[in-house]
């Protein structure tokens, strides 16, 4: 385990190090739109064109990464990516920074791809679990460290934007000198969104609203905490509190469903979650210290969202049957997160910032309610019929290859 850690150390490296530069641009685009006085529905339209460039890099980059090469469309990606940063501080205009979402947002997934692909040549199949654990933590990690980096400077002006730049380019240099051969061509999903819905509407729905949930987060989350009088500082501490608690609880909320009906921990993580968002929409006037508590309590029920509607869906299917699947839950994923900022941002504008924490409670008890529905009408799943839980982040779906259940399918094809 340790020799594959040390191999693949230079790629997590130049994730970690890509991730806390991404991490740090959405948040200080949030508190920049504050300070230029964008509406909240602006803004959350902005945020939103990013999941959206999800989505269409999902099927774009397929294609280019197979028709030009891993490392020429990597090398292409990242030169985009990092000019589209500092472009955000040179002109600050709405439709600009709409553009300049999209450009990101399919530079990012196609990045993810390139990267992701060859940690999969690296891993060897009897420890990819243990590397995806890792790749994991490193993700939720670098993106709370990230948080921080928007103190360097004042947001109005230049210096934060080009420290973002300096990150996503110093990213790529582990990646651009790896000696490992071009890893095969990432397949461009193909799903069938009507079949997910029939294999499990609760695994699907609970895909759907964490994607609105996440999404408003990310988006929206610093524009809040911008919005309620925080200093750079304390929006940091805020949105590190929530991103460290879902990187802290999300495992051993998984465990404990691995252990009980997966149905039932998905229902009561919706309703802790959306007590907790209420929680910290009263501590928002109260306490510094409560709001921060109450968040990272939050995120660590909302994030486990995910990574538990996955699980639950594959508890449902044959192990040939889990990639496929979990490729076509990114999309859902992605169709959730496209739509939570514009939604959260409207509501916003209208009635306020700490109308975000509403938006996260009513959304999230609507899926808890559902939930309760689902256990009413459907038989459980049997404990020992239930596949292992695995923690997840969405990024792309060459990822999906270091699930260890699709190790699992691997195994089979060979016996």
């Amino acid at each position: 385990m340790l020799s594959t850690i040390a191999r693949t150390s230079t790629l997590l490296l130049g994730m970690g190090i890509l991730l806390g530069g991404n991490g740090m641009l959405g948040t200080l685009l949030g508190v920049r739109a504050g300070l230029e006085g964008f509406p909240d529905a602006v803004t959350g339209a902005i945020m939103s064109a990013y999941f959206l460039a999800f989505i269409i890099g999902t099927f774009f980059c397929p294609a280019m990464i197979r028709r030009v090469g891993h490392v020429r469309a990597f090398a292409a990606m990242a030169a985009v990516q990092s000019a589209a940063a500092i472009t955000h501080a040179l002109v600050v205009q709405p439709v600009v920074w709409g553009v300049l979402r999209i450009i990101t947002g399919v530079c990012m997934v196609g990045i993810f791809m390139v990267m992701e692909s060859w940690l999969n040549v690296l891993a060897p199949n009897e420890q990819r679990g243990r590397i995806f654990a890792v790749y994991v933590t490193v993700n939720l990690t670098a993106m709370a460290i990230g948080q921080s980096f928007i103190l360097v400077g004042d947001p109005r002006g230049v210096v934060p934007f080009a420290l973002v730049s300096i990150l996503l380019s110093l990213s790529l240099v582990p990646v651009a000198l790896t000696g490992v051969g071009e890893p095969p061509p990432v397949d461009v999903p193909h799903t069938d969104i009507q079949e997910l819905y029939a294999i499990s509407p609760l695994g699907f729905f609970g895909t759907l609203t964490s994607g609105l949930c996440m999404g408003a987060f990310w988006g929206m989350g610093a524009v809040f905490a911008y919005g309620i009088g925080l200093s750079n500082a304390e929006i940091a501490a805020f949105m590190s509190a929530t991103i460290v608690g879902g990187a802290l609880l999300q495992f051993p909320i998984g465990r404990f469903s691995d252990r009980h009906d997966r149905r039932i921990v998905l229902t009561v993580a919706c309703f802790a979650a959306a007590a907790f968002a209420l929680l910290t929409f009263a501590a928002a006037k109260i306490s510094q210290l409560g709001l921060l508590i109450s968040a990272f309590l939050y995120g660590g029920f909302a994030f486990s969202l995910y990574s538990l509607s996955i699980s639950h869906v594959n508890d449902h299917l044959a192990p040939a049957e889990v990639l496929n699947a979990t490729s076509g839950l990114l999309l859902i994923y992605g169709i959730g997160a496209t739509v939570g900022p514009a939604a959260a941002g409207l509501l916003m504008d209208a009635l306020g910032p700490r109308t975000l924490l509403v938006y996260f409670a009513a959304v999230l008890a609507l899926l808890g309610l559902f939930g309760v529905y689902r256990m009413r009408v459907g038989p459980p799943i049997s404990t020992e019929s239930q596949g292992p839980f695995v923690p997840m982040v969405r990024t792309s779906q060459a990822v999906l290859e270091m699930d260890p259940r699709a190790d699992l399918e691997s195994e089979l094809r060979l016996k």
